[in-house]
């Protein structure tokens, strides 16, 4: 059983339009080459040089944000899901 990977709504033009894929892999960031694979561009809008982009959160099974494991080298397993959410920014 793959990963399922939730695709917010500013993602959604590089996956067709699907609010929900999946891919496998033993890390989030094999999950996210593989994503990658499948949907040109997706990596570039999750990732910098330095990991997972500032304004981007990435969760495991809706409870776990994977900045506070470890990071891309989280490991997943099949039937996990990924969660991947615009943090919202803001001020005055």
């Amino acid at each position: 059983m793959p990963i399922k990977v939730q695709i917010p709504t500013p993602l959604r033009t590089l996956t067709q339009g699907k609010d929900e894929v999946t891919a496998s892999g033993a890390t989030v960031r094999a999950v996210i080459d593989e994503l990658e694979a499948s949907y040109p561009g997706i990596k570039d809008r999750l990732c910098d040089d330095k990991g997972v982009r500032r304004f981007v959160n990435i969760f495991l099974n809706e409870e776990e944000d994977i900045r506070f494991l470890d990071a891309l080298d989280t490991a997943v397993s099949d039937g996990d899901s990924l969660q991947i959410v615009p943090a919202i920014a803001g001020g005055r």
